[in-house]
């Protein structure tokens, strides 16, 4: 084993042509970054109101074949206004995966409904249609105005699944059985921009998709995210709730209903432009490094993990599966000491305090892929 992780060291810093630290995923500026934010700041619209936020909306309307994108402050924000404009509600459920990262839970809890965590797929480490099939012939209650939970009475008012390091889901099948039990679906796109499948965007099979542009996403403007719909009655209202429910007046402050301050700048949404328009690049440039990472570890004994067929992954953070988690804590040990940053898929969230108590299947996927799945360099060369 130390020699195949002395090997891919070498490899990595190959890649990066440096002996120097290389992080797990940077952002790469070689396009119009500047030139937009400097005229951003020339205009004076550097807050929630400016034409690049209208630019970036229809970028993603675009890039996703959306009829609707809402900028919106960050990723969680946009999954939490998705799972409210769907009719996630206190005291509902919501199906999601233990394998993630906490925002995806986290989204959940800030609308006061709670997760039911459910096993995933080892082709795709995102949520399993299968379980999900599993648990609602086992717990489901179909009534008229939806689907309940046998166990706790409560309804189950969306399926949230996330599409883990951009490696998209079993959508259609999915989808099927969540249409079945009449459960609405969100996707957690917010690693994810860029893949397809079946030739077409994640985030456009659900009701909603929500999208992250932090700073270590394949695109990214500092913080940032977008929700897109194909319902313009939902995109509407999301776009509204997100301004603080502000109903328009030429000066008075009217506001009819609880909202949020959750509105992308200007300021963040010149740079998100400028980085879309690379997106195809970025795509390209990562997507050859997947090969080249493919090739080096099918040499060496180390698994790769790669795109399911039907689908195109954008590999935002790429990794490696091995054998058991003592070659992945060797692994990780060894890469991180020498400047070549690794790291570890998610603690499981029923691990963590806030949801230990959360009903779950018995995720042996997840906790199969716990303990093997880990990070390598991912970033645009």
């Amino acid at each position: 084993m130390n020699n195949a992780i002395n090997s891919t060291i070498s490899f990595i810093k190959e890649q990066y042509k440096t002996e120097s630290f290389i992080p797990l995923h940077v952002p790469y500026f070689g396009g119009n970054e500047k030139k937009y934010l400097l005229e951003t700041i020339d205009s004076t619209f550097v807050s929630s109101v400016g034409a690049y936020v209208d630019q970036f909306e229809a970028m993603m309307q675009s890039i996703t074949d959306t009829k609707r994108a809402v900028a919106v402050v960050n990723g969680t924000a946009a999954i939490q206004v998705a799972l409210r404009l769907i009719g996630v509600n206190a005291g509902d459920e919501v199906l999601t995966q233990a394998l993630t990262f906490v925002a995806t839970a986290n989204s959940i809890m800030y609308q006061n409904a709670t997760p039911v965590f459910l096993d995933v797929d080892l082709d795709t480490m995102g949520l399993s249609p299968k379980s999900v099939s599993l648990f609602l012939e086992e717990f489901g209650d179909l009534r008229e105005d939806g689907c309940y939970n046998k166990r706790t009475g409560k309804r189950i008012s969306a399926c949230l699944p996330m599409h883990t390091f951009g490696f998209p889901i079993h959508l259609d099948e999915l989808i099927e059985v969540c249409d079945r039990w009449k459960i609405p679906v969100v996707e957690d796109a917010a690693e994810s921009l860029g893949s397809e499948y079946k030739g077409k965007s994640t985030g456009s099979f659900g009701k909603l998709g929500a999208f992250s542009f932090n700073g270590n996403k394949i695109v990214t403007c500092g913080g940032g995210g977008a929700i897109v719909t194909n319902d313009p009655k939902l995109g509407e209202k999301g776009k509204y709730l997100t301004t603080t429910a502000k109903i328009p007046h030429p000066y008075e402050y009217v506001h009819d209903e609880m909202g949020y301050n959750f509105r992308m700048p200007n300021l963040n949404a010149a740079l998100a432009c400028a980085q879309l328009e690379q997106l195809n690049r970025f795509l390209e440039n990562k997507r050859q490094l997947a090969k080249e990472y493919e090739s080096f570890f099918a040499t060496n004994g180390v698994k790769f993990r790669t795109e399911t067929p039907n689908t195109k992954a954008n590999y935002w953070l790429m990794c490696v599966e091995l054998e058991n988690k003592i070659e992945r804590d060797l692994f990780l040990k060894e890469t991180n000491a020498k400047s070549v940053m690794t790291r570890p898929i998610w603690q499981l969230m029923y691990r963590l305090p806030m949801y230990s108590d959360c009903q779950r299947d018995k995720q042996v996927n997840a906790e199969f892929l716990e303990e093997r799945i880990v990070n390598i360099p991912s970033s645009v060369r």
